[in-house]
């Protein structure tokens, strides 16, 4: 920055991360005291549609002007900005969702700190900055975001009461599919995932945009309260525990909605077409939803059923997405064999997750035998019975799962 009015600050996310010792990667950075011409005479590159945003020349990071904003409509599109060189820092900052982010560290390093958030990061405390936290229903799937990373923090009283009073008001209806999945998604890659959908529970707003879900704690068997966490909840933890990959996480998340599989797949593929759920994910959940009886029961399958299992998640194309099935599953088991445990970490080995899943080495083993018959020799076989080739590819499968599997026997 230049001599005269002009100021900087990195606010936000950087400095409560700073502050609490952890890795700071991205600085957003507001500037006071400025126009859109004062930026551009210094070299700045305007991206901003909304408001005015700008990349440094050098570091390419972002400096926003200070700015006010104004609710004009129902959702989180409905805001009218206003920038000018006479909006102070603290106007800028009391527009923010929690006083943890509402800070700012000048460019002498002290902290302007106006609504408390060093108490509250002391604390271990989600407290909303003021009224305007009501008007962004985003906010509440940030907050609860925000529980998953931070786990050891409790949602204050009075915000719990604002939001509550928000998915009241419908506030929760005007989230955009896209917004929510987006939310959702960064969530469940955190550190402790259960702790969002306890605060969505907490709040009202699981039941609006994933019904599916907030059923679970209704189904609670009779010796439990329904306030208990249902086992999708440990199960989602030990997945995080294991450092899985996001799609595994959902499908293990949503594997078990229902006691049916058939009706399972239904609600699976009702959350996926609401939220528009990445093919990855989608394609995912709904065949970990489809099989787990027959991954579970995969120690008595005879090799015939063992094929069909390969064929209907096309492994032999695939095998890559049936170990992350696995994974989902084997995640399942650790859920359910650890109630009321804190998630164990076992030795990850080559595939993090599957020491839970007894079914693993008779699986894997089927499908490298599987995999190693040369279809396209049977395929020319059977040239002038084009007919009987699937039939044939499926014969020599079979035969060799059983050969694989009477090997390990013996």
């Amino acid at each position: 920055m230049v001599a005269g009015r002009m100021r900087s600050y990195v606010v936000g996310g950087a400095v409560r991360d700073g502050l609490l010792g952890r890795p700071v990667t991205d600085r957003d950075h507001v500037v006071v005291g400025a126009t859109p011409q004062d930026m551009l005479a210094l070299g700045y590159r305007p991206v901003g549609k909304d408001f005015p945003v700008f990349l440094h020349p050098d570091t390419h990071e972002e400096y926003a002007l200070a700015r006010t904003e104004r609710k004009t409509a129902p959702g989180y599109h409905g805001f009218v900005f206003h920038t000018s060189p006479e909006v102070t820092l603290e106007e800028d900052l009391v527009r923010r969702d929690l006083t943890i982010n509402a800070m700012a560290r000048a460019e002498d390093g002290s902290i302007v700190d106006p609504y408390g958030g060093q108490a509250d990061l002391r604390g271990r405390v989600f407290r909303h900055v003021s009224g305007a936290f009501a008007e962004d229903p985003v906010r509440i799937l940030r907050l609860a975001r925000f529980a998953a990373r931070f786990p050891e923090f409790r949602v204050h009283a009075s915000t719990l009461a604002l939001m509550r009073a928000m998915v009241a008001a419908g506030e929760a209806d005007a989230l955009v599919p896209e917004r929510v999945w987006q939310e959702l998604a960064r969530g469940l890659m955190e550190e402790r995932p259960s702790r969002m959908f306890a605060v969505l529970r907490d709040c009202g707003a699981l039941a609006r945009i994933l019904p599916e879900l907030d059923a679970l704690w209704e189904r609670q068997p009779p010796q439990q309260d329904t306030a208990s966490a249902p086992p999708a909840m440990r199960v989602l933890d030990h997945g995080a525990a294991l450092g899985l990959p996001l799609e595994v996480r959902f499908a293990a998340l949503l594997q078990d909605l229902d006691r049916d599989p058939a009706a399972g797949v239904q609600l699976v593929m009702a959350v996926c077409q609401r939220l528009k759920v990445p093919n990855e994910c989608r394609d995912l959940a709904q065949m970990s939803a489809r099989e787990r009886d027959g991954v579970r029961n995969a120690l008595a399958l005879p090799p015939d059923g063992i094929v069909g299992l390969f064929e209907r998640c096309d492994a032999f194309r695939k095998p890559e997405r049936f170990v992350r099935m696995l994974q989902a599953c084997a995640c399942a088991c650790a859920g359910d064999s650890h109630a009321g445990e804190a998630a164990r970490v076992p030795d990850l080995g080559q595939q993090p997750g599957l020491q839970n899943l007894e079914q693993q080495p008779r699986l894997l083993r089927a499908l490298d035998a599987a995999r190693a018959v040369n279809a396209g020799e049977i395929a020319a076989r059977c040239a002038d019975r084009r007919e009987r080739i699937p039939a044939a590819v499926h014969a020599a499968r079979v035969a060799a799962v059983e050969a694989a599997l009477q090997d390990v026997r013996d």
